[in-house]
Parts: C-alpha cells; sequence; structure tokens
C-alpha cells in the first residue's frame, strides 16, 4: 500500500504537511484549553495525520473499487509493502497510549481505524486496493505500537488510567466495530484472493524456467545455426504448457515441461535444388528423429512420399506410424525434408501406446454393418486407436457416401469419437 502510495499520490507530501499542520493546530487548542502538555498530543496527531494521507488520499494506481483482496496474509512478515504499513501504525499508537494511557482502548481503536481504511479503499474510487494483508499489516503494527507505548508509560511511571473501564471500553469497541466491518464488507465489497492468483501465476512463471532455452534449441535442430527466436508464447493445459516459438526462419512448438515437440514449418517452404534419393532422405530424417523423437521411431513402420514428382526442387515427407496386434496406435510424426537434405518441418503426436481391449469385430463384419446400416457399400476402411468418452478404442474408421463411419472393434456398436 506505502510502497505504491509513494509513487502514485500526487502531492503526497505537501497534503500531509497540510493535514498535519491542521490536525496539530487543532490539538494545540484543545490542549492549551484544558491546560495539558502539547508535545505528545502533536507527535500522535501528526503520525496519525501520516496514516491518513499515505492510505485515504487518491492514487493514480487505477485500482477498480468494489472488491477487496481476501487472500491469506502469507507474505505479510516478507513484503516489502506489508512491512512499511506495520511502521506506518507504530508510532501513532505508541504516542496514543502515552497520551490517553489506556492501551486496550487504543488497540481497539487502532484496529478498527485499520479496517475503516480498507473498507474505504474498496468501496470508494480512490484507486486505492483493499486487502486482508494490509489490514493485518497495519494491525500487527498498531499491537507493536501498543507495546511500545506501554513501555513508554513505564519509563515515564505513568500507569494506565481505569484499568477496568479500559479493559471494558476497549472490548466494546472491538466488539462493535468487528461487527459492523464485517456487515458492510457482506454487503458491499466483493472478495478476491489477489494473493493465491500472484501466487498461481508466479509458481507458472518459474515452471517455464528453462522453456526457452529447449525450444530454441530445438529449433536450432530443424532450421540449423543462426536460428534466432524473435518470439515466444505459452499457452497452459493442464499441468502442461505449448510453447510456440517464432524464428527468423520458421516457427516451431512442443509441450513443456515434457519436452514434446508439436510442430515446425520453415518460412522458406519452397523444395531446395538437389539430387537427395528416397534412401538418402529417409536417413537424413531418421537421425534427426533419432534425437528429437527416439520414442517415435521405436517400433515404428516407415514410409515415404514423394511431392513434385521428378523435379529437383522436390520433397519427401517420411511418415512414421506403429500399430500394436493391427491397430494403429495415436503416435504420429511426418516429417518433411527437400532434396538438398534440409528439414523442412514436421507434425508429431507424441502419446503413450494405450492399452486397448481386444478387437473381436473383423474388418468384414465392419464393412458389413455400415453397409447394412447406410445402404451403401463402403469406400475405405482403418483399424486405429480413438478415445470415446475418455477412453481409448479399437475403432474401424470405414469411408462410406463421403463422410465417415465408426464402428467400435471390440463390440461392434456404432460409435462417435471424441472430438
Amino acid at each position: 500500500m506505502i510502497e505504491a502510495s509513494i509513487g502514485a499520490v500526487p502531492g503526497l507530501i505537501v497534503s500531509f504537511l497540510i493535514l498535519a499542520a491542521l490536525t496539530a493546530g487543532i490539538v494545540v487548542l484543545i490542549c492549551r484549553a484544558r491546560e495539558r502538555p502539547v508535545l505528545l498530543p502533536i507527535l500522535t496527531a501528526v503520525a496519525t495525520s501520516g496514516i491518513v494521507a499515505v492510505t485515504l488520499l487518491p492514487s493514480s494506481a487505477g485500482v477498480s473499487s468494489g472488491q477487496c483482496d481476501v487472500g491469506m496474509p502469507r507474505h505479510v512478515l516478507t513484503s516489502s509493502s506489508a512491512l512499511l504499513n506495520i511502521a506506518l501504525f507504530v508510532p501513532a499508537t505508541a504516542l496514543a497510549v502515552m497520551v490517553f494511557r489506556r492501551p486496550v482502548t487504543i488497540a481497539a481503536v487502532f484496529v478498527a481505524f485499520s479496517g475503516g481504511i480498507e473498507f474505504l479503499q474498496s468501496v470508494t474510487p480512490l484507486g486505492r486496493a483493499c486487502s486482508v494483508t494490509d489490514m493485518t499489516a497495519n494491525s500487527i503494527g498498531s499491537l507493536i505500537g501498543i507495546a511500545l507505548g506501554i513501555l513508554g508509560m513505564k519509563l515515564r511511571e505513568q500507569p494506565v488510567r481505569r484499568l477496568k473501564r479500559d479493559a471494558v471500553w476497549g472490548i466494546s469497541i472491538a466488539a462493535a466495530s468487528a461487527a459492523i466491518l464485517a456487515g458492510a464488507f457482506q454487503t458491499q465489497v466483493r472478495g478476491v484472493d489477489v494473493v493465491a492468483a500472484d501466487d498461481r501465476r508466479r509458481a507458472y512463471s518459474e515452471g517455464l524456467d528453462g522453456s526457452e532455452e529447449w525450444i530454441l534449441d530445438a529449433a536450432t535442430g530443424v532450421f540449423g545455426k543462426g536460428t534466432q527466436v524473435t518470439e515466444t508464447s505459452a499457452k497452459k493445459s493442464g499441468r502442461s504448457s505449448l510453447i510456440t516459438a517464432v524464428t527468423n526462419r520458421g516457427s516451431i512448438s512442443g509441450w513443456w515441461p515434457d519436452r514434446k515437440l508439436v510442430q515446425a514449418w520453415a518460412k522458406d517452404n519452397q523444395g531446395d535444388e538437389g539430387e537427395l534419393s528416397e534412401a538418402q532422405a529417409e536417413e537424413v530424417v531418421r537421425s534427426y528423429a533419432q534425437k528429437w523423437f527416439p520414442g517415435s521411431l521405436k517400433g515404428s513402420t516407415q514410409k515415404i512420399r514423394h511431392v513434385g514428382g521428378n523435379s529437383a526442387r522436390g520433397v519427401y515427407t517420411v511418415i512414421y506410424r506403429r500399430y500394436v496386434h493391427d491397430v494403429m496406435v495415436p503416435m504420429r510424426l511426418d516429417v518433411t525434408v527437400t532434396k538438398a537434405g534440409r528439414i523442412m518441418g514436421f507434425t508429431s503426436r507424441s502419446i503413450k501406446d494405450p492399452a486397448l481391449p481386444s478387437v473381436e469385430i473383423t474388418e468384414k463384419d465392419a464393412m458389413r454393418r455400415v453397409e447394412g446400416q447406410v445402404g451403401a457399400k463402403p469406400t475405405s476402411v482403418k483399424l486405429l486407436a480413438q478415445q470415446v468418452g475418455g477412453k481409448w478404442r479399437p475403432v474401424w474408421l470405414i469411408g462410406v457416401n463421403g463422410s465417415d463411419a465408426f464402428i467400435d472393434a471390440a463390440t461392434g456398436q456404432k460409435i462417435q469419437p471424441d472430438r
């Protein structure tokens, strides 16, 4: 609160001096009328004016009104702002105790004063931030001030004035102010847990440590030396984050901290002139994939597709798929390489092979079921693993009438896989 206030409150020092002068003048008049010493009362008035000036003057921070941070004050003794709040309330309460010699009453008044300040900050368009942490820090400062005030009384050999009455008044003020403030906050203020949100953001940010180095290393592996990242972004999904990097040579994305690459594509998406044969292209891709996708190579079948015919600028796409009991599992890896041996890009899906029920429905049975349902002969059929209701199933994917039909290969039921 104070940390932001000093820089964000226009005219803070001038406002404080004016308020302190006014309150000190009033106190002097009262003390002279009652023939009382004026030094400690003046200092009390000045210290209290400092609290009002720092906490209630309009700020340019632009904080929206009507809400208060109700997060647990976990950082009240470690936050510099909270420590400054504690320090702000110590002098006024210590001096007030020595002036009035009623420590219980003064403690209740200043704790209630702290709550009132936070309430006003939350419901008025002052641009100030209300929080339980600030309220706790203010109250701690008040109690420290009470203890110092009592010590000052002992050093001055001043007894507590009417101890029983002080206790009754203090307890009454504390109970009444607690009830009033609780009702006011409940009806007028919306609670938000900013502390927890900040902790989550901090933990998330810390969890991304190392991700930029990893994605740059992966981009260099695709696009070559001299690759420079110009922009990165992170999109959280569950416990992982999809890291996307834009470089001077292309873009690349992958999951962190899983370290699983998803896709990459070069800005220069035209083939390079070269004489790479299919066998040589397969070797280039295999060497690259062994470093970045070792789990995708193990047990996979390999195919190669030539795009561009016999042209020297044609490209090859090397395709890796894995089959378990003739079911194509969800792992995918397609890597495109030019005839000059340059990796142009890839798409990858790194998923652990799921445990699947055994296949009970044959290809002919599945095609016959679909033909009976739609009244047309199927034109294509594949057996692959698909998620249905969040669970992996062996599924016959059957093309018919220009669309797809899905048959559970374990039960024979017509299904609709998850998107």
